[in-house]
Parts: C-alpha cells; structure tokens; sequence
C-alpha cells in the first residue's frame, strides 16, 4: 500500500528525533519534512547534532521549515502531506498545532496543550481506541498521546480496575532525565551529586488524564521525582479495590487482558502490551517488545522494541489492596512511539483519508 506523506514538528529534540528514528523505515508513514525553530530554517536535518544513542538513519537532504510560518503547512498540505507528528514544547504547540490542524494535515502531539481540551482525543489504543473517532470535532484534526508518565500507572490499573473497580491509589515516580530533554541530560553529565527532585507540575497532569481516560472519580495520589537515568520511568503503585481480590485473581486478570490486546496488526503495537519478570531490573528491561528485551535494541529497524510495559513484584497487601512496580520507556512507548501508534490506529479506522487498499 502507499505510504502517506508526514512531517515531524520538531527537529533537535529527543522526542522529535526519536519521531524522526521511527518514520525511517515506517511501512504506513513517510518522512518527506521537518519543521522546526525559526532560526533554523533551511538548514539541512543531517546538520543537526544527533543526540540519540542509535546511530542516526539516513535521512537524505531535508531541509527544515519554519514551524511558525502560516503558509508552510498549507504548502505542505498542497505537496500531499496528510499527518504531523508534533513533539513542540506546550508553549510553541499550543499555538502552532492548531494553524497546522486546520490546513487538513491531521496532527498527532505529544503535548500537553489540549489532552484536556473538549472534543480533542486523548488516546491509548489499549484502553480506549474508540474515542480517537471524535478527532474533527472541534473542526480540524488534532489528537494526543498522554503524559509518560502515566503509561506505565494506567495501563496495569485499567484490567485491573475493570475487574474490581479501582477505589484509590497511590503512586511514587522515578522518572529519567530524557523527560526534561537532552539539556537536562548534558548539564547533569559529569555531576557527581545524587539527584532526586521534585518535578513541578508533574503528577497533577498525569492524575488528569488518568481521570479523563477511565473516566474515574476515585481518590489519587501521585509523587514525581526525577533520578539520575537517562531514560526509562519506574512507579511503585498500591490501590485499593471495591471488590475483594487474590494474587491469582491478578495475574488471570492482567494476563485475559493482555492476550486481549496482543497481536494487533499496527506496526509499532507491543506483541503484548505488558511484560512480567520476576524481578524489575531498569537497565535490562527497557527496551521490551512484548516478547523479549533486546541487548542491542534499534528503534529504527524494530518498531516495536521499548513498546511494551513492565510489570513486576505483584503483592497482595490485604483483600483488597495491590502493590505493583511498572516500568515504561519514556521517550519511545511515553511518547514518540506512543504518538506514532496514535496515528497508526487512526490509519486503521480509516480517519486520515486513507482507503482500505
């Protein structure tokens, strides 16, 4: 089938480049531009310093567009282009993803500029892929990936709470240094001093959009602290069910789901959404695929890889009370690659244009 042309919003960041790195070989999606910071126009993306620890694809002579320019998305638009891809900071997305919106390219951010906005979908396509048909309703296309943070919270909770009808919870992050972008990760290179601090504005998003999504009034409360790793988000979680639950119970509850949502024909889904090791191990189990961690992972080449979230230390605490560790990659399933699986479902269910050819 013919690829449909895209354009990634954003071009030096790790989220844009990590868009860029799945967009080389996609089978349903076609690089053909960048924009990016006005300051850059016209400079070739091979010039941009590849902050990845892959090794970067062969991109050709893009030339970077200026973001900010009225005129490019509907020249872009006219060239065929049909999906933006936007890793933009909230302060330059919440005016920018709009004026490309409205050309007709249909864009697909990881901001958090609209996840709580009326009539824009917010989406995990495991947990609830139907509301990705409101995309146009506020009259032009935009729809969001979550914060991620919040995959590896939600996406144990929601089987989970299904089942048993989750009451509360109580969540502690520790979140890696690719969260706050690569300027946080080069000024903390060489520094000795232990770090653990909070991060502002954090755990109220992402209490926010779990809210949204499951549509759930219960009682939360969430902790976010970053540490000393580059990537990779690790939570430790207990909730408090209505209904009395078993360790048994939890392991047919969580694998039903799993194999529910295994096997989806989009490229960039998990071969099973969640993982169970023995024990989590943040350097060993990052780049999961649904079926094994990769040693020498290449997101380019296995789309897949780092897609699946990591559950472990499953413990009953009393009949109706859980704690659980989860663990997520934060760069690729918390965001480039969560974005890109959002347009890939949107491709399934035929809402970019796109036949069924």
């Amino acid at each position: 089938m013919d690829r449909l042309k895209t354009v990634v919003l954003g071009a030096s960041g790790l989220v844009a480049q990590r868009l860029q790195q799945r967009l080389h070989r996609h089978p349903w999606f076609e690089l053909c531009a960048i924009a990016g910071k006005s300051e850059r126009q016209g400079e070739t993306l091979d010039s941009i310093l590849w902050r990845l620890p892959e090794e970067r694809p062969p991109f050709g002579p893009l030339q970077i567009g200026d973001v900010h320019d009225a005129d490019l998305p509907k020249k872009l638009y006219e060239a065929g282009i049909r999906v933006a891809f936007s890793a933009l900071p909230s302060e330059h997305a919440v005016e920018v993803e709009p004026m490309w919106a409205r050309s007709g390219i249909a864009v697909f951010s990881n901001a958090s500029s609209y996840r709580q906005d009326e009539g824009v979908p917010l989406v995990i396509p495991e947990i609830n892929p139907h509301s990705l048909s409101q995309i146009g309703a506020i009259g032009y296309p935009l729809a969001c990936a979550t914060n991620c943070t919040l995959l590896p919270i939600i996406m144990p909770l929601t089987p989970l709470h299904r089942s048993f009808g989750l009451r509360s919870f109580s969540v502690r992050t520790e979140q890696a240094l690719s969260g706050g972008g690569y300027r946080l990760i080069d000024h903390r290179e060489g520094n000795s001093e232990p770090l653990e601090e909070d991060i502002p504005g954090e755990a109220i998003k992402t209490e926010a959009e779990f809210r949204r999504i499951l549509d759930w009034n219960g009682t939360a409360e969430i902790v976010c602290k970053r540490v000393e790793r580059n990537d990779g988000h690790h939570v430790s979680v207990k909730a408090e069910f209505e209904n009395d639950i078993t360790l048994d119970d939890i392991h047919q509850c969580l694998h039903q789901w799993n194999a529910l949502n295994a096997n989806k024909e989009h490229p960039s889904a998990p071969h099973s959404p969640l993982m169970f090791p023995s024990d989590l191990d943040v350097k060993a189990h990052l780049f999961g695929d649904g079926i094994a961690f990769e040693d020498e992972p290449n997101p380019a080449r296995n789309l897949k890889t780092g897609m699946a979230i990591v559950v472990a230390s499953i413990e009953v605490l009393d009949s109706r009370t859980v704690a659980f560790e989860a663990y997520s990659h934060n760069t690729i399933r918390g965001a480039a690659g969560g974005v890109v699986y959002l347009a890939e479902l949107a491709y399934s269910m035929h809402l970019l244009g796109n036949d069924s050819s």
